[in-house]
């Protein structure tokens, strides 16, 4: 496994010392007296809060691709589901996805595969990331929404205030579980799309880069695992294309069309 490593970036010491931070809390899990099992299902809620409907059905499918659309209350709800992941503000986590999908594995990709696992994983965020100063010919559509705006500049806020709630309903365990260890388990959730569905599993479809179907990725998040078929069909709503893919955001699309609160879905058959 290649580990290549920028010589001209400057490492990013906010996003390192942050990232310790959330990794050593995370650790304060192993300690029994924060073991309960509700705080453990506390973590998997909010796991599927943040990382399933936020990160998943609200920032990538419906905001970053535009693949179906709803009010704008429960966009702004999902966004702020997405908040709460902790992944950087929505407007850049949009602008930045936008930019890979048009550089994928590109050598501007800012989690190019082709710099090995570890980098696109979660190496690529712990420098300075040059597509950041590009991201404004991506977001237009929100750069200028209040509601994109507060979440951008306040995310760690409203994470802190999640803690605060989480003390007063169950103790430490509760902010151990809650927080940091279901925050290091969305990361790399969702970094197993930049890195393992570049490299294992299989492909259905020649997208141009090293994207792959890989069943596992697709568990942990919600069906984002079928990358190969993402990348063919970006503006597909439906990810899963056969049979078996289990894409568990496009039944939750499904039920929000159901009842009316999805709309203008997305499909390949549409898009050919």
């Amino acid at each position: 496994m290649t580990l290549a490593t920028p010589t001209k970036l400057s490492l990013n010491w906010p996003v390192i010392t942050f990232m310790a931070v959330i990794h050593i809390g995370a650790l304060f899990a192993l300690l029994p007296s924060n073991f309960s099992w509700a705080a453990v299902g506390v973590a998997l809620f909010l796991h599927w809060v943040t990382g399933g409907l936020g990160i998943t059905l609200g920032l990538h499918r419906l905001v970053a691709h535009r693949s179906f659309q709803t009010p704008k209350w429960l966009e702004y709800f999902l966004v702020f589901c997405a908040s709460l992941a902790a992944q950087g503000g929505p407007i850049e986590w949009v602008g930045l996805h936008r930019h890979h999908h048009l550089h994928s594995d590109q050598s501007v990709d800012h989690h190019n595969s082709g710099k090995g696992f570890w980098w696109s994983h979660m190496g690529w965020m712990l420098y300075e990331v040059p597509a950041k100063k590009e991201i404004h010919r991506f977001i237009k559509d929100i750069a200028e929404d209040p509601v994109y705006l507060f979440f951008d500049k306040y995310f760690l806020l409203v994470q802190a205030a999640l803690g605060v709630v989480l003390y007063f309903l169950g103790g430490w365990p509760f902010v151990v579980w809650g927080v940091f260890v279901r925050l290091v388990l969305v990361y790399h959730c969702t970094w197993f799309v930049n890195s393992a569905t570049h490299k294992f599993g299989y492909r259905t479809y020649d997208a141009g880069d090293r994207s792959t179907n890989c069943w596992w990725v697709a568990l942990v998040t919600y069906g984002e695992g079928w990358h190969n078929n993402h990348h063919a069909f970006q503006y597909s709503a439906r990810h899963g294309l056969r049979w078996w893919e289990i894409d568990m955001t496009w039944m939750t699309i499904r039920l929000l069309q159901m009842l009316g609160l999805a709309t203008k879905v997305k499909l390949i058959n549409n898009e050919q």
